[in-house]
């Protein structure tokens, strides 16, 4: 479509920008106000944008909704559905066939063109986080999935609404396929006002400033966006830095997920190459980006820009000095049909990769990492035939500590802005009695600057039969690191009914299925600390262990500082035990352990080969490899190297073997295929 380029007045063009991110807010207050259930009516898991007819947003509200869907894209979506009209309304979940846009399936996605005497002008976009949409188990997300078809209804890219009237058949699809459908179809009717609000408003801002002017505006800010965000990135000193990091498991074994980013640097533009990070896995923890750029590659360069300019336009012109490479099969590039229903557990770990890559450039210009959690915690329940379903609270563990600033407790960096659920609410939807709901003492890494503390959320069971499902739990091994000598934070835990004879840690859960006064207790990780624990201020340690985010015990062995027993500061005491400074664990002792044996070098290595094999044939030779050179790892995980008596060279050993024998394998696979080729064609 010809576009106009009339160049606008800059204070003109300043005065449309505020419109149009007033128009979106307006449009989130609407869904906002009148969504049905409580995630997205009280936790905000929605958004709504104003959208080019490229497929692009160039106006996105600051306040409404979640923050990080700035540069989703939709062109693959509207060219799936073509021939559009007035009052015509699309509508998608699917993340394979609206690439660049589709996340999970239980985001609904809704387009409405917006047309001024037959010129399409620009879409209003929505979505909104659909509580049941099927799948194998209620809210249609569990971590042992391992494929697409497990996890609920697919929507490929279709018209919801003709020319202003909705489709009965697709409405009832979706009541059909859903465990609460009354809940689904208001939050769906939400989304539906928001797009009339959309539509009101850029027909009331053509008819003061025309359809030239709306439309050379969405050009002219994309490319303010664009220039003042170079400006931002300039910051990052001009280079090439690397950093991985790692999710604990796949779920299905204990072996870890790593997943990595080169960062190039040239004159405020960023390259970001995700070579060597691992294959897609058997389980929802694969990441739909479409090897396009897209805010799940991208949300930790958006909050650096943010920090250092809160008035950038939000628009995805911000987004443009960017590029990517994201193999095609790895977690962050998957193929279809692989599992994502838990695709920001992955999208959060390699973000963590991006952090560590801005902290190589310039450590005062990132954290440390942050819990690296994100927690929405599901419950179910019967009653008298019907089935409740309630997202009770999304937790967060804590932030990195930065050099300047301890880090949040309880608010962790790591993705969406979304709020938290009144305890009342959750209440009221499921039999459960929330017990605690605290920050986590002794959580934070220390550091000169101490992480953030995770949170203890803590429910009690009022009937029996309730199913608390926890999605996107990590960190139980690999902890939130620390920067710039700071200690890494404290881990996850996930207990059954603590302090009592019948307490047992879960680790990283499915659906847990509690009975009459059970208590389940979740403990979120802290951030990383930063900077030397031992140059922290001892009347900042006091004021922590009074505050309770540090123990007296705690504050002795991680920061020297020694505390009486009339709870006064002892500092002779603290003199003398600050004298000999201890080595501090910045990524903890698990990771330490593991790259003892697998080096960045080799784990690269090993990455590339596996991609080479045939894809059906890829997860299994992973796990095969692994077990080979730490048998065992599948069942007991990375802790397996930490072990006294664990021969660490030996088992190097047996790795550059097997990546020898991968080498010679994939020399052969040309020749294999062209041979199948020759047999299929006789």
């Amino acid at each position: 479509m010809t576009r106009h380029r009339t160049t606008l007045d800059p204070i003109l063009l300043e005065l449309l920008y505020h419109k149009f991110k007033a128009t979106t807010e307006e449009m989130g207050i609407a869904l906002g106000r009148t969504a049905r259930s409580s995630y997205v009516r009280e936790t905000h898991d929605f958004a709504t944008a104003l959208c080019s007819p490229s497929g692009r947003f160039f106006a996105y509200p600051a306040e409404t909704g979640v923050s990080l869907c700035m540069d989703q894209d939709c062109s693959a979506f509207i060219a799936a559905v073509p021939d559009l009209e007035p009052g015509d309304i699309l509508i998608t979940n699917h993340p394979y066939l609206a690439p660049g846009l589709g996340s999970h399936l239980p985001d609904i996605n809704l387009l409405k063109p917006y047309f001024h005497d037959g010129t399409l002008v620009c879409f209003g976009w929505s979505f909104a986080h659909c509580a049941d949409i099927g799948g194998g188990v209620p809210s249609s997300i569990s971590p042992s999935f391992d494929s697409l078809f497990q996890e609920g209804l697919q929507i490929p890219p279709l018209k919801l609404a003709r020319r202003g009237e909705l489709s009965d058949v697709m409405m009832a699809m979706l009541r059909a396929n859903s465990r609460i459908p009354d809940v689904i179809l208001g939050d769906l009717q939400a989304q539906l006002s928001a797009l009339a609000v959309g539509e009101r408003r850029v027909a009331e801002l053509i008819r003061q400033h025309g359809l030239d002017t709306v439309r050379a505006a969405q050009d002219g800010l994309v490319a303010y966006g664009k220039a003042r965000a170079r400006d931002v990135q300039r910051r990052i000193p001009d280079g090439v830095y690397e950093f991985h990091d790692y999710m604990d498991d796949d779920f299905r074994t204990r072996i870890p997920v790593r997943l990595r980013c080169r960062m190039t640097v040239r004159d405020g533009e960023i390259h970001l190459d995700l070579t060597g990070t691992d294959p897609q896995v058997a389980a929802p923890y694969n990441v739909p980006t479409g090897g396009v750029r897209h805010p799940y590659l991208t949300s930790k360069l958006m909050h650096m820009l943010f920090t250092y300019d809160p008035e950038l336009p939000r628009n995805y012109g911000i987004f443009e000095n960017i590029t990517v490479q994201v193999p095609s099969g790895t977690v962050m590039n998957p193929e279809s049909p692989a599992a994502v229903g838990i695709r920001h557990a992955g999208a959060i770990r390699f973000n963590d990769a991006v952090l560590g890559c801005l902290g190589a450039a310039d450590p005062g210009l990132a954290p440390a990492a942050s819990g690296g959690t994100v927690i929405p915690l599901v419950v179910a329940q019967h009653d008298a035939g019907r089935q409740k379903i309630a997202v009770l609270q999304s937790l967060a563990g804590g932030a990195g500590a930065t050099r300047d600033h301890d880090g949040a407790g309880g608010r962790d960096r790591s993705l969406a802005n979304i709020n938290n659920t009144p305890t009342e609410r959750g209440e009221l939807d499921v039999a459960v009695r929330i017990e605690r709901y605290e920050l986590r003492a002794d959580s934070g890494g220390p550091g000169r600057f101490r992480g953030g503390a995770g949170v203890v959320f803590a429910l009690r069971a009022l009937e029996d039969g309730i199913e608390v499902m926890g999605r996107g739990l990590e960190r139980f091994v690999f902890q939130p690191w620390g920067s710039a000598g700071g200690a890494a934070g404290a881990a996850a835990r996930v207990v059954l009914n603590p302090g009592t004879a019948d307490e047992r840690e879960l680790g990283k859960i499915d659906r847990v299925r509690l009975q009459r006064g059970d208590v389940l207790s979740v403990m979120t990780p802290g951030g990383g600390g930063y900077g030397n624990p031992y140059e922290r201020d001892p009347d900042a340690v006091l004021d922590d262990v009074r505050l309770g985010y540090v123990s007296v015990a705690a504050a002795r062995d991680g920061y020297g500082v020694v505390i009486g027993a009339d709870g006064t500061l002892d500092l002779a005491a603290t003199r003398a035990a600050r004298r000999d400074a201890p080595r501090v664990s910045s990524f903890g002792p698990v990771r330490e352990c593991w790259e003892r044996l697998f080096d960045d070098a080799s784990m690269t290595e090993f990455a590339i080969l596996l991609l080479r094999l045939p894809a059906g044939t890829r997860d299994a030779a992973r796990r095969a490899g692994f077990e080979r050179v730490v048998p065992g790892v599948i069942e007991h995980g990375a802790e397996l190297v930490c072990r006294d008596g664990f021969d660490v060279e030996a088992a190097r050993a047996r790795f550059a073997a097997l990546r020898a024998e991968l080498t010679a394998q994939c020399a052969e696979l040309p020749a294999q295929r062209a041979h199948l080729n020759e047999a299929r064609h006789g």
